[in-house]
């Protein structure tokens, strides 16, 4: 036991128990001399002490035995002792290093120099972010073809990993098959290792945007604009539950009865079958009851 927890626990026998000091001092170990000693602080500590505050302001990732070189350095005579004391009593920390991610992508993905050409050619996937009644999180996953602008996938989560992301889009791939690439800006749902050697896997190519660059990520962007303006701010959300089913109902109004000007003013599904595609899996399930009572009947959730 260190002394100062000695003097510590000598003054809690005394208070506590009606000892005296002498008998205290004995059961602890401490010498009586100890609990009359008065610690003396040197007239220059505060003065040392702004001049710490100082060095660590000017030297964020220096650490206690560097600040005590630089003390040194400007003459003030102290060893690493006293220092690493008042460092670890004004609990001064060396932030936690953090390794930047490398950036993968490059201008030449942008979908205005790679585009689709063909219904499953370039998919895109983006998330959108917002919040249910009660302030918690809710994180929608997005998955378009970019040719015939169908809406793949519109899940909401909590949280994403990307074993989830892989799940959801593994799903869609069994239906209606693999694409050929797939746009997305850097993320790290989308560049994770374990996303990376699926795609590899099942043979598509990964098309990374420059970071800091959402206009090469067009129709991602297009669409989150139009999921923004007519389905999240015309909603309110009590729970996942109900996110969920909203989401599908929107999700199967914008591909079966939303027509679009660039698609000749059919609709997402009209135009994909206009090229023979028999649609996605999301186009042939029927359409939901009310929403909020589907929420009552299918879920006891509560968020």
């Amino acid at each position: 036991m260190s002394p100062t927890r000695r003097r510590a626990a000598v003054g809690h026998l005394e208070e506590q128990f009606n000892v005296s000091e002498r008998r205290a001092c004995k059961v602890t170990g401490q010498q009586r001399s100890t609990q009359r000693y008065n610690p003396r602080i040197s007239s220059d500590e505060d003065a040392l002490l702004e001049e710490i505050e100082r060095l660590v302001g000017e030297n964020p990732r220096g650490g206690c035995r560097y600040i005590t070189m630089l003390l040194q350095r400007d003459g003030w005579r102290v060893n690493h002792k006293r220092i690493h004391r008042l460092w670890k009593r004004e609990q001064y920390r060396v932030p936690k290093k953090v390794n930047k991610k490398k950036a993968i992508g490059i201008g030449a993905n942008a979908c205005d120099k790679r585009k689709a050409t063909a219904p499953n050619d370039v998919w895109t996937w983006d998330f959108i972010h917002d919040r249910s009644n009660d302030g918690r999180a809710l994180k929608f996953l997005v998955i378009i073809d970019e040719h015939t602008r169908e809406c793949l996938a519109l899940q909401p989560a909590r949280s994403f990993k990307s074993t989830d992301v892989l799940d959801a889009l593994s799903a869609i791939v069994g239906e209606r098959g693999a694409p050929k690439h797939i746009r997305s800006d850097n993320g790290s749902e989308f560049i994770a290792q374990a996303v990376k050697r699926w795609m590899t896997d099942t043979r598509i190519e990964a098309l990374y945007i420059e970071p800091g660059s959402p206009w090469q990520n067009g129709y991602a962007e297009a669409f989150n604009s139009r999921l923004r303006d007519e389905f999240l701010e015309m909603n309110y959300f009590n729970n996942l539950n109900e996110a969920r089913i909203l989401a599908r109902q929107w999700k199967e109004h914008y591909n079966t009865h939303r027509p679009q000007a660039a698609l000749g003013k059919m609709t997402p599904q009209e135009f994909a079958r206009s090229f023979g595609s028999s649609g996605s899996a999301s186009l042939r399930s029927a359409t939901p009851a009310d929403p909020k009572l589907e929420a009552t009947q299918t879920s006891s959730e509560t968020i």
